[in-house]
């Protein structure tokens, strides 16, 4: 895996992911973030012609929220079937 930023608006998060979405954690992090920085990328991997989000939902709120235009990110490989 290797460590990126990423352009926000390009990373696609799926319908099932945004229904565990909760805005008071998003505030809290958007928060957190603010006074420590980002300490953890989020997980994104490849799709054609985008970014797929597998894990950092919150994370990436948060930075949207603040008005970031990027966010750093791990980039993984999609598995298998």
């Amino acid at each position: 895996m290797r460590e990126v930023k990423v352009e926000i608006a390009m990373v696609y998060v799926p319908m099932a992911r945004r229904k565990t979405l909760d805005s008071s954690r998003v505030d809290a992090l958007a928060e957190d973030m603010l006074e420590n920085g980002q300490k953890n990328p989020i997980l994104v991997r490849a799709d054609v012609d985008r970014l797929v989000l597998v894990e950092g939902l919150h994370r990436l709120e948060a930075c949207r929220s603040l008005g970031d235009e990027t966010i750093n990110a791990l980039m993984v490989q999609a598995r298998k079937a």
